[in-house]
């Protein structure tokens, strides 16, 4: 008998080696997938240990190898093999995978606009900022790539719950209402993430109390004094050139950044073409440490 064959419980059994080469797959990687449940030996010599497989299992393992050549979690192909919901589970994968291409296009489009224009150093001013009333919508970003999703959260729940929402001041004031982007100076995860919409100041003769907030949506008075300000014209997924920009001048000067910080949305992303975008990124400034 071939010495990499053996006679087991119910036929003929491919030592591991044997059945690794069939497969193009590894003996270690091979004691893994069976360690994790997705590929078991057909039988497990009880006096040696020794591993051996039939040809029966060979479609399972070059289907893992397969899959793992494609990026497919180990996870995923466990659901796979089983036959369950084996094209949901695939689909999860490739949803993923284009997230992950997509946010690789935007930080390669990034590096293209610092290799054109150098590290940012867009000039920071300081101007000075009143109390702004402000009804506010908060979202908590599980990562920072959640942090868009958050973001469009919050302005959906302003947009349906404040009646004329962005883009209508509502009432007396200069200008139309304008959202203002609230976020953490450290980017721990999860990141709290909220959104400001400016309410209108009272008209002369008009109640001094505004009507309570819809659910979903709190009052909030945004605070004011000296800002540091620096403006991004872009896309907003290359607003970190703008805080390099801005936390640098205020480490040079000495003024701590404790946040949040402040990214005024001056355009209306369905109306401007993103590399027009303007967006005000501010910071309350401190009296240096």
């Amino acid at each position: 008998m071939n010495e990499d064959l053996e006679r087991g419980p119910g036929g003929d059994l491919m030592a591991i080696g044997r059945f690794a080469r069939l497969c193009r797959l590894s003996v270690k990687q091979l004691r893994n997938y069976a360690d994790l449940g997705l590929l078991e030996p057909a039988w497990v010599d009880p006096a040696t240990g020794y591993r051996y497989y039939r040809a029966g299992q060979v479609r399972d393992a070059l289907s893992i190898g397969l899959l793992r050549s494609l990026d497919v979690p180990l996870t995923v192909i466990g659901e796979v093999l089983s036959g369950t919901a084996a094209a949901r589970a695939l689909s999860r994968v490739r949803d993923d995978l284009e997230a992950e291409l997509a946010r690789r296009r935007r930080t390669l489009a990034t590096l293209e606009r610092v290799l054109a224009e150098g590290i940012p150093g867009a000039p920071v001013d300081v101007v000075t900022e009143p109390v702004r009333r402000v009804v506010l919508a908060r979202e908590v970003a599980v990562s920072t790539g959640d942090v868009g999703r958050a973001v469009s959260a919050c302005v959906a729940r302003l947009t349906a719950a404040v009646p004329g929402g962005p883009g209508d001041s509502g009432g007396p004031g200069p200008g139309p209402a304008r959202l203002i982007g609230l976020f953490p100076v450290e980017p721990d995860e999860p990141l709290p993430v909220a959104v400001a919409l400016e309410t209108p100041r009272a008209a002369p003769g008009s109640p001094a109390t505004a009507p309570d907030p819809p659910p979903g949506i709190v009052a909030d008075l945004l605070p004011g004094g000296d800002f540091a300000r620096v403006t991004h014209v872009g896309p907003y997924d290359q607003i970190t050139l703008a805080y390099h920009a801005l936390f640098a001048w205020c480490a040079e000067r000495g003024h701590p950044v404790r946040g949040p910080v402040r990214e005024v949305y001056l355009s209306d992303p369905a109306t401007t073409p993103p590399e027009r975008l303007v967006t005000d990124l501010m910071v309350r400034l401190e009296e240096p440490s």
